[in-house]
């Protein structure tokens, strides 16, 4: 069985953020990176399903972005992934979810994964398409929030979180893609030894160019941080003094009273 899993690497949510010159997206220079939370549990629960599957399994990782991006791949290989594909694409950050599916898309089609999982949503943009957009272009059954999930004779079975605490379970034949939700089980951490032999799995480099057929266009056309305000008034006193205030306040600050 072949199985593949789609992860990105993001920003850590407690770098300083600060816009970038062009003002699209973030400026990179500061910020410490990781693999996306969610793909964790994408990761981990592919592992242990190459795990259950024994040498009948092949588990690849790809990931989509610049040089930095294989980091995050060689922890995966590191969790248990057999091998990795990286997409070499320095301007990741300026498609948008249907590109970044189409990618992944034009690297499964020609390999014809029986299994693809995926993280929710990233942490940085949180669109939580570009899993079922995957699933879209290569006509796959999909399951999305997984919380729960199990494999057994060509069947998944899905158990997925729904709204207001509610848990629903979906069975799928294969070929099929899974997005896995925070809870869906413990990420290992990577040991030593797994460390040693990641430094020696195959990471494939493929240019993006010829994988996207469109265009990139621009997703964001305006970032920057929020307008700086000036300090509050705190008004003390009995009730009437303050209403008495308050009026003044508005008469002179504002329009709303003449």
């Amino acid at each position: 069985m072949k199985l593949l899993v789609c992860i990105k690497q993001v920003p850590d949510m407690e770098s300083r953020f600060k816009p970038n010159g062009s003002g699209t997206w973030f400026d990179e220079a500061d910020l410490a990176w990781r693999m996306n939370e969610y793909d964790e549990y994408a990761v981990e629960e592919a592992v242990r399903l190459r795990e259950q599957l024994g040498e009948s399994a092949e588990l690849t990782v790809l990931s989509i972005g610049p040089d930095r991006v294989v980091e995050a791949i060689k922890k995966a290989l590191a969790m248990g992934a057999d091998r990795a594909v990286h997409i070499q694409d320095p301007a990741v950050a300026d498609k948008d979810p249907w590109q970044i599916a189409s990618i992944i898309v034009a690297h499964a089609r020609e390999q014809q994964y029986d299994l693809i999982f995926t993280g929710m949503q990233s942490q940085d943009r949180g669109s939580a398409q570009v899993g079922v957009l995957v699933a879209e272009q290569l006509g796959l059954s999909c399951a999305t929030t997984l919380v729960g999930f199990s494999y057994e004779n060509g069947i998944v079975t899905a158990k997925r979180e729904l709204e207001g605490g509610i848990k629903g379970v979906a069975r799928l034949r294969l070929p099929a893609l899974v997005t896995c939700q925070l809870g869906l089980n413990v990420p290992r951490y990577p040991t030593l030894p797994n460390i040693m032999k990641a430094k020696k799995k195959e990471i494939a480099a493929l240019p993006v160019d010829g994988l996207l057929a469109e265009p990139a266009v621009a997703v964001t056309t305006s970032f920057h941080p929020p307008a700086k305000k000036g300090g509050g008034v705190v008004l003390e006193g009995e009730v009437g003094v303050l209403v008495d205030k308050v009026i003044g306040i508005l008469k002179e600050k504002t329009a709303i009273l003449r």
